[in-house]
């Protein structure tokens, strides 16, 4: 199928000058020059044309690499932070607290993690066991730019029975042997995201699921017959920021994705792009100190020109309230397919959505649907400093457990130093209404009476709410258990 590359260069470019408030026109045939504002509000000047390009199609690579640069960035952190490797699995050996610094991380769930490589050891696989006795994963594939190969688990393409997922390097064409769950990858790389549900938090069920997590294996297929034990490290406690930076170390990590990565034909209208600002397949990356100020300065705008589409906000689910799956119909329909789509390539809806969280998922509510806000009934953005109540009506339409988690709404990770981020169905202690509803609160301080129900907020601060959803129900979707809105209390 024939696939189509859209530039995004003169929508960007436009948007940047009206979002930076541009100075007016100054022509000049031989040396133009232009103003631009960051959003710190510190001017940058284009001398000529040709930063005017670095800084037009920086911005442009910014919004098109999001996703990958966001891989990276986990990536990075369990090189630094950790003594895992690729085709290894690191995990949280209990539920994620701050020092996760990933974007919108679950804090109700176990986390594994497999970071694949084929590019030296041919196919990998990755084992996953049965779904028993309660435990199961939701988990998904993903390659480099964060696009689901598949779904695992109950639903996932092994429905729960097991299976040994093979992933396939790009332009694998030997034979495949019987018996696995073959994933052709575009890229060398990617990951895994395995999720190992949670009964309740008490110690005995994380205990639980950390074991049935320790059931993934992690092996070349080169030696399947003598795999050898699947090394897990516990990356717990452990300070890992994989927050997005918006300055030179963006296109550091978008250097890093494009020297180790094939080009797909779809992105090759990057190519000139990326070489304009320094970033070529085979060369260092070694941008001027003139360049590096260019860059910092287009990583600025391109989180202006993501802002402005955060606060135009996604399309509710509900007409009488603000929450909203964090996802353009056009990015699910493409991401779910691979991006197989002739006449659609949602670089800026992706861009948005991996600024504020991270993983592709194939089959979008099934094993789990997400709900984000930002502002409260009456539209106004959430503050840390005041007290809000959502109110979750009885009898949620899902098989496993729901969560409201608060997040930083600057950096979408969970708020620095704050004992808990959220309040969730399998969380024991959690106080229902006498209809089995339950209110929720969110504020620096709890309400008297209510501290097992709170999630607590930085007062400095704004912050977000995900509200997730493991095994949706009908209910849902066709809308007739609805989630109001958050409400600020007097």
């Amino acid at each position: 199928m024939k696939k189509t590359t859209i530039s995004l260069l003169p929508v960007i470019l436009v948007t940047v000058i009206l979002l930076a408030g541009c100075r007016k026109d100054q022509q000049s045939t031989n040396n133009p020059s232009t103003s631009f504002a960051d959003s710190s509000g510190s001017a940058f000047t284009a001398a000529n044309i040709q930063e005017q390009m670095i800084f037009s199609r920086a911005i442009e690579a910014a919004i098109w690499g999001m996703p990958a640069v966001n891989y990276d960035l986990m990536l990075q952190e369990m090189f630094t932070k950790t003594s895992a490797k690729q085709n290894e699995i690191v995990y949280w050996s209990r539920p994620a607290d701050w020092h996760n610094q990933t974007l919108t991380p679950n804090p109700d769930a176990i986390y594994f993690m497999v970071f694949f490589n084929t590019k030296d050891v041919g196919p990998v696989v990755i084992e996953v066991p049965p779904a028993k006795g309660g435990s199961s994963f939701a988990a998904n594939i993903d390659n480099v730019f964060q696009m689901p190969l598949e779904d695992a688990g109950p639903y996932g393409a092994d429905k729960g029975e097991g299976g040994k997922y093979l992933i396939l390097p790009p332009g694998y064409h030997q034979k495949v042997p019987a018996g696995y769950i073959v994933l052709a990858a575009d890229s060398y790389e990617g990951y895994g995201l395995f999720r190992s549900n949670l009964a309740s938090h008490s110690d005995a069920d994380i205990a639980k699921a950390v074991t049935y997590g320790k059931r993934l294996k992690v092996y070349p297929l080169s030696k399947v017959e003598n795999p050898g034990e699947t090394k897990y490290t516990d990356a717990y406690g452990i300070m890992y920021d994989a927050t997005i930076p918006y300055n030179i170390k963006f296109f550091r990590s978008l250097d890093r994705i494009v020297q180790s990565q094939p080009w797909l034909t779809r992105d090759k209208g990057m190519i000139d792009q990326l070489k304009t600002i320094g970033i070529e397949k085979g060369k260092p990356f070694n941008p001027s100190a003139r360049t590096t100020e260019i860059l910092n300065a287009a990583a600025k705008a391109a989180l202006d020109y993501i802002e402005l589409m955060y606060d135009a906000g996604f399309p509710p689910l509900n007409a009488d309230a603000h929450w909203a799956i964090p996802a353009m119909p056009d990015l699910v329909k493409a991401g779910s397919s691979g991006y197989t789509e002739t006449d659609i390539y949602p670089v800026d809806a992706r861009a948005l959505t991996y600024s504020i969280g991270y993983v592709g998922i194939k089959r979008l509510g099934t094993a789990q649907i997400y709900l984000i806000a930002g502002k409260d009934k009456d539209g106004n953005a959430l503050s840390g400093a005041e007290t809000y109540q959502l109110h979750v009506p009885a009898n949620v339409p899902t098989k496993q457990y729901w969560s409201a988690t608060v997040y930083d709404r600057k950096t979408h990770a969970l708020i620095k130093n704050l004992t808990r981020a959220s309040c969730a169905s399998n969380d024991k202690a959690v106080q229902k209404n006498a209809d089995g509803s339950v209110d929720v609160y969110f504020a620096p301080k709890s309400p008297a009476g209510k501290e097992s129900n709170w999630v607590p907020t930085d007062p400095n601060g704004r912050f977000e709410i995900l509200f997730r959803m493991y095994g949706p129900e009908k209910a849902l979707f066709e809308k007739t258990w609805k989630l109001g809105d958050i409400e600020k209390l007097k």
